[in-house]
């Protein structure tokens, strides 16, 4: 069965970190486009940040650069997301998605073959 679970997320304050894991099963990573969107209460989808296959090109949200960093282990097929000096405003409901897109189309757009449930990140002021 192919999946995609992301873990990591919970209440930090502001300022603080986290890491958010991104971990296939059913399928192997290594040929995807990964991304991470996220939906704040209320307010469309926007795409965080996503990394390419190869890891060679990297898309982040304008109000999270310098703050946070995607990377991937293809060999444990997993992506990550380090989100540093978090925000209230970072507040949402995290997901991971695969595509065969590029970084771009995938981040702008929102496109996405296979998604994760979510993980609940939640910055205290």
């Amino acid at each position: 069965q192919v999946q995609l679970v992301e873990s990591g997320g919970g209440l930090v304050q502001a300022g603080g970190s986290l890491r958010l894991s991104c971990t296939a099963s059913g399928f192997t990573l290594d040929s995807y486009t990964i991304g991470w969107i996220r939906r704040a209460p209320g307010k469309a989808r926007e795409g965080v940040s996503c990394i390419s296959s190869t890891a060679d090109s990297t898309y982040y949200l304008e109000s999270v650069k310098g703050r946070f960093t995607i990377s991937r282990d293809n060999a444990n097929n997993t992506v990550y997301l380090q989100m540093n000096s978090l925000k209230p405003e970072d507040t949402a409901v995290y997901y991971c998605a695969a595509s065969t897109y590029t970084v771009q189309a995938m981040c702008v757009v929102i496109f996405g073959d296979y998604w994760g449930q979510g993980t609940q990140v939640t910055v205290s002021s």
